[in-house]
């Protein structure tokens, strides 16, 4: 998503030994900075790291933060889509309002940090459709499009999705800041 740009970009798996780092904040924002502020101090450079999950409204939000252990701490793709369309059993179509968020942050090693915010509007279908994707993307329905984030082209949702928004916001940032 930054292939235009000038940066050189590397992966945890260039360094070893980053410690593990637990994700015990209360919101995507608190998540993403924690992970970014440990890894910079870790290796002393800038760094990239994300948050992101699904808010269901008629749920308060939920799974929110907790969407990749949704029904469990190594709950598969398919068990958390379960769990999710039992919470929503009954739920009318017009009530199954839903967002995918995504929240980076850009840390220096001087601790300035800048946040970048992705939400990508749809709604919960009542059963899963498409091979495309991973996670709630084959119960995310785009109502504009008749489809669900699964059954997308990866190019299109790669344009779509609260991630491809939130990276589109860190691109205009570093082609316009030092």
């Amino acid at each position: 998503m930054l292939d235009e740009l000038n940066v050189t970009l590397c992966s945890l798996n260039d360094y070893s030994n980053i410690p593990e780092i637990l994700e015990d904040g209360q919101t995507f924002l608190d998540n993403a900075l924690k992970k970014a502020r440990i890894v910079s101090e870790f290796t002393g450079e800038t760094v990239l790291a994300d948050d992101s999950g699904l808010e269901v409204d008629v749920l308060d939000g939920r799974p929110g933060i907790f969407s990749a252990r949704y029904a469990g701490p190594n709950a598969t793709d398919e068990e958390n889509i379960q769990k999710l369309l039992e919470a929503l059993r009954g739920v009318p179509p017009e009530k199954r309002g839903a967002a995918f968020r995504c929240v980076l942050v850009l840390y220096r090693p001087d601790s300035r940090f800048e946040t970048f915010d992705g939400h990508w509007q749809g709604k919960i279908s009542e059963r899963p459709l498409g091979n495309n994707g991973f996670g709630y993307d084959p119960v995310f329905f785009l109502p504009v499009y008749g489809l669900t984030a699964a059954q997308l082209p990866p190019e299109v949702k790669n344009r779509l999705s609260h991630r491809a928004q939130a990276f589109q916001q860190l691109k205009i940032y570093l082609q316009t800041k030092p």
